[in-house]
């Protein structure tokens, strides 16, 4: 359970409300630390503009990305 409260989804802005509407559909609900993200739209803007990055990048395989994530929610004791 996170100590800092995230926004409700559906009182989000427009830009976050799609992105939790895909994650909901991707995931079956909104991530986490993106409803904590998203306290701050230029925060949110800002993290999301990394992970499109990433992904337009090709640096980093599919696969591996998964991976890394989890190691690094293990490390960070996340039931992700």
């Amino acid at each position: 359970m996170a100590r800092i409260v995230g926004v409700d989804p559906e009182h989000a802005d427009r830009y976050a409300h799609e992105i939790f509407a895909a994650q909901t559909k991707t995931w079956g609900a909104p991530l986490l630390n993106h409803l904590l993200y998203a306290r701050r739209p230029s925060i949110f803007r800002g993290v999301r503009a990394m992970w499109i990055g990433i992904d337009a990048s090709g640096l980093i395989d599919p696969a591996l990305r998964s991976l890394i994530n989890r190691r690094v929610a293990a490390i960070n004791r996340c039931e992700f």
